[in-house]
């Protein structure tokens, strides 16, 4: 079977045809190119009747001058024709832009109607799908329980439209780099929402926002424990807010908010931590100070990370690394590592001391009289 290919012609291109023929002749031809022939004859017209005209007025005048009357004549004529069809054909052209226009911001305002109408659409069958989830998982113990469940879940769920309005308007004509911003964000957030599925999340660093919002959503207790670690955190503007969270959670709801500073030394307990617990005592905040060395042994072989329980339900925990730099924030709901961490914080609670405890602790640091942990 032979692989030759057939030959070609040394043009390639659609057929040539008569009414081919007719379409390129039409769009080789210039704009207002079908027009000269009438102007010319206009322009004859005019020069005729002008030189009518100066013969029947001066019929001694030369004959050169009438052809030469005549002949401007047409010329304008011609010439006044040429400037109003420009002007003309400008005017249509700026019609034709205009519809053009029209007809784009149209088609625009249609596409971002369409593509509102499909975000609400996937809003709204995330929020049911949550909703299911909610139910599924959580499940009240009793029908009263229940019927108050269902009422917190309706009543969270109203606020669903207006955040789908939100996201609306955010994508929104505007800066492309907004609706990135956006659907990265909303990314980011379902990711987390699908980790908690597994009754755990986390993200690197320190995630302030978890920590603010968790205190806001507390309804019965914030157990929290300190390390020497954060004790930098405290001149920070993060926690200026989280302690303007707890005041207002303690007002409002009557939240009882605990606090237990575990040091890794003696050497620690001086002015400047006596000045913060006095700092927190003063927003209604339980205090109390452990140093680590001087416990109990089977009290100093547990956990010292920093973590916080709220509502003895879910725990939010910065992961250290070696250097003892907050490298990681983990939320944890599950129940047997919550009961954990509950038992860990109230044994240490129970072996720390109150505020006037350690008022009397650093007076006695400060004279020199108290010995332990002196090396």
């Amino acid at each position: 079977m032979s692989t030759a290919q057939s030959p070609r012609s040394e043009e390639s291109g659609p057929p040539s045809g008569p009414l081919t023929a007719r379409i390129r002749a039409l769009g080789r031809r210039r704009p207002g190119a079908d027009l000269w022939p009438r102007r010319l004859a206009a322009g004859l017209v005019v020069g005729a009747l002008a030189w009518g005209v100066a013969a029947l007025l001066g019929p001694e005048v030369a004959v050169a001058r009438q052809v030469t009357a005549a002949l401007l004549c047409g010329a304008a004529a011609v010439a006044v024709q040429h400037v109003l069809g420009l002007d003309r054909r400008v005017r249509d052209q700026e019609r034709r832009t205009r519809g053009a226009l029209a007809e784009t911001a149209a088609a625009l305002q249609e596409g971002l109607r369409r593509r509102d109408d499909e975000l609400g659409a996937a809003l709204a069958r995330a929020t049911e799908d949550l909703r299911h989830l909610v139910d599924t998982r959580l499940p009240p113990a009793d029908p009263e329980e229940d019927a108050a469940h269902e009422l917190q879940v309706r009543t969270d769920a109203d606020g669903v439209p207006d955040l789908a309005r939100s996201f609306a308007e955010v994508l929104a004509p505007g800066p492309a780099i907004l609706g990135t911003f956006v659907r990265m964000e909303m990314k980011r957030v379902v990711s987390h929402l699908s980790d908690l599925t597994n009754l755990t999340a986390q993200c690197p660093g320190e995630n302030h926002d978890w920590m603010l919002t968790l205190t806001r959503a507390a309804q019965h207790s914030i157990c929290a424990i300190s390390t020497s670690v954060d004790r930098e955190f405290w001149n920070s503007e993060p926690a200026s807010r989280y302690l303007q969270a707890q005041k207002e959670v303690i007002e409002e709801r009557g939240v009882p908010v605990s606090r237990l500073f575990l040091l890794q030394s003696a050497r620690e307990l001086d002015d400047r931590l006596l000045r913060l617990c006095d700092e927190q005592e003063l927003l209604r905040i339980e205090v109390r100070v452990a140093v680590l060395p001087e416990l109990p042994p089977h009290l100093q072989r547990g956990t010292t990370d920093d973590f916080i329980v709220y509502d003895e339900e879910v725990t939010f925990e910065i992961e250290q690394d070696l250097r003892e730099v907050n490298v990681r924030t983990r939320l944890n709901a599950r129940q047997d590592h919550v009961q954990d961490r509950m038992k860990r914080f109230r044994e240490l609670w129970e072996a720390g001391m109150n505020l006037r405890e350690l008022e009397v602790r650093v007076d006695d640091e400060e004279d020199g009289t108290w010995m332990v942990d002196r090396g």
